[in-house]
């Protein structure tokens, strides 16, 4: 059996992936309309540490390595500590983070994962009781627009790195 298994194995790994499609080149207007949503986020009410971490927990959540790669090095270039870096997939256990970082955490995994039933109340209150209506509506669309971007980087399988030079992010220090 393990013979076998050792096998199956080897003959996954020998397969050359598939190449996908640049959805960027393929789509610019649309590219463009995402990238133009995302840098109205940026500018928006939501603070840039916070920004980061909905960006890093939902591309965790959503298993997308392109873009957990990316928002972790924006993060570090940005000034977040690499200890808070390494316990956002652990945030509900870790004392790292605030009330206010906690509360957009939990609204970026519901809204990722969408319950079954809605979004429940106690974590609508919870989160509307650390941000303003405006706040909470530009927190929205920021999950909103890192899942989008998710699942163009799972679809295509973009690979983690290959924006670093075009984006700065080497100088992350993160190779």
């Amino acid at each position: 059996m393990d013979a076998a298994i050792s096998e199956h194995t080897k003959t996954l790994h020998a397969k050359a992936p598939i190449e996908r499609l640049n959805y960027a080149a393929h789509s610019p207007e649309l590219f463009k309309k995402l990238a133009d949503l995302t840098m109205a986020i940026r500018k928006g009410s939501i603070e840039e540490s916070v920004i980061n971490l909905v960006e890093i927990r939902a591309s965790q959540l959503n298993g997308c390595s392109f873009c957990l790669d990316m928002h972790v090095k924006e993060a570090k270039l940005h000034g977040e500590r690499e200890l808070r870096l390494y316990h956002i997939a652990t945030w509900h256990e870790s004392p790292l983070f605030e009330p206010r970082e906690r509360a957009a955490l939990a609204w970026t995994e519901a809204l990722t994962k969408l319950p079954v039933g809605g979004m429940p109340d106690d974590l609508y209150e919870r989160v509307s009781s650390q941000f303003s209506a405006k706040e909470l509506s530009d927190l929205t669309f920021a999950v909103m627009a890192i899942n989008a971007w998710n699942r163009a980087g799972v679809a295509f399988r973009s690979v983690p790195g290959s924006a670093d030079k075009l984006y700065a992010l080497d100088e992350a220090g993160l190779n």
